[in-house]
């Protein structure tokens, strides 16, 4: 029996197991997936490399960067448990993944994963919150970009990494000072300089190198406040205009209308 056979009776096989056995949400695609483990600084693929797979953050924490021509970097986000890595409608990666603790991992093969959301109205609902969850953290940091002091930045990183740990009081900061610099957009003395200058402030404690415990929350609340004015939306609803447009340009022979760009440029600003 050649190849070509066995991929045809897989294929159908595969169509058949699906039909007879909806998959209920996204996790469950990976769930039948081996397990596999990286330490911290190893990377799970690079920028550039070809998107083979979809992977699910099930243990620890990553980092996606970017490198610049100029060899610095530029770190875009961090991903948790329940996260998914390499979801694009690019051939290639558009960023390094690299682990920031000790992290575990499921693989799915990519044209699998996107065989099976076509097929399933849930699935691509799930996959669509997903994608409205990353536009809203690139916004979060964007946001973070914008703050022009450095306690406030700080500050609203902390908020904002508590709020994922569904703690505000005590943060886990797996992350080195240099992960947090190359994401604030700051330099490593400066993020060292402003968490002591907290620190000595009262506004903060630093019991352990990898978390902060925060003292004085009214403190925070005031730049919270800032930072809540300047999103204007609350998360999960963010932009949703803005992924519509840009889901409806990546179409086959789609075009985003000038109308289109101009309600997304508005709601954007507004």
């Amino acid at each position: 029996m050649n190849a070509q056979v066995v991929s045809m009776q897989d294929a159908r096989t595969r169509a058949t197991c699906s039909q007879a056995f909806p998959v209920a949400d996204l996790s469950s695609l990976f769930a039948r997936q081996p397990v596999e483990r990286f330490a911290p600084a190893q990377a799970v693929f690079w920028e550039g490399d070809e998107a083979t797979h979809i992977f699910e953050v099930t243990v620890g924490m990553l980092r996606a960067l970017r490198l610049l021509s100029d060899g610095r970097r530029i770190i875009v986000g961090f991903l948790r448990p329940g996260d998914l890595l390499g979801v694009s409608l690019k051939e290639r990666y558009l960023y390094t993944v690299e682990a920031v603790s000790s992290v575990e991992l499921r693989r799915f093969p990519r044209r699998r994963f996107e065989e099976e959301v076509a097929r399933h109205s849930n699935l691509q609902q799930q996959l669509f919150s997903k994608l409205r969850d990353e536009m809203t953290a690139a916004q979060d940091q964007a946001v973070l970009l914008s703050r022009r002091s450095a306690e406030e930045k700080l500050a609203n990183f902390f908020l904002l990494m508590g709020r994922n740990q569904n703690c505000t009081s005590i943060v886990d900061l797996p992350m080195t000072r240099l992960d947090i610099a190359d994401y604030l957009g700051m330099t490593i003395e400066t993020v060292s300089r402003t968490i002591t200058k907290l620190a000595n402030s009262g506004v903060i404690a630093t019991p352990e190198r990898r978390s902060v415990t925060v003292l004085k929350m009214e403190r925070f609340d005031r730049w919270r406040t800032v930072t809540k004015a300047t999103i204007g939306r609350p998360r999960h609803t963010a932009c949703a205009v803005c992924i519509r447009q840009c889901v409806k340009a990546a179409e086959p022979n789609g075009e985003e209308s000038r109308n289109g760009r101009a309600d997304r440029q508005r709601h954007c600003r507004s």
